[in-house]
């Protein structure tokens, strides 16, 4: 909810926050379907996996369950350790460990290489 982003007024002023949240439910299915339509070359299995992964990091599970907790506590000056973790766990180490889980699925990354990469992601994001 910003005003402005690097000095620049955001889409909500710009725009009107309807139009706003329209373009980033339209950005948010362009992922899916970039992914979907336009990944060469990665078997379906694969391609498959990382559209799940995605959708479980913006999910209830990832962004949607940091945002609520976070907004919850929007003018709580008591708001504890656990539950800030629990924030940035699900908001900014969500987005940094499918970035990099995407990347290693589509890449060819085994099982226990993916896992690596997504503990070393959330442990970024978190910090």
């Amino acid at each position: 909810n910003d005003d402005l982003r690097r000095g620049k007024p955001t889409n909500h002023k710009v725009y009107g926050e309807d139009v706003a949240v329209l373009a980033g439910d339209s950005l948010l299915a362009f992922a899916f379907e970039y992914i979907a339509a336009a990944t060469a070359g990665v078997s379906p299995s694969r391609i498959l996996a990382a559209i799940g992964e995605l959708a479980k990091s913006i999910g209830t599970e990832g962004l949607v369950a940091g945002q609520v907790a976070d907004i919850a506590c929007t003018g709580n000056p008591n708001v504890g350790l656990d539950t800030l973790e629990f924030i940035h766990i699900h908001k900014t180490a969500a987005l940094l460990e499918a970035s990099v889980v995407l990347g290693a699925i589509l890449g060819g990354g085994t099982g226990e290489e993916v896992e690596k990469l997504r503990r070393f992601a959330r442990c970024i994001g978190l910090l």
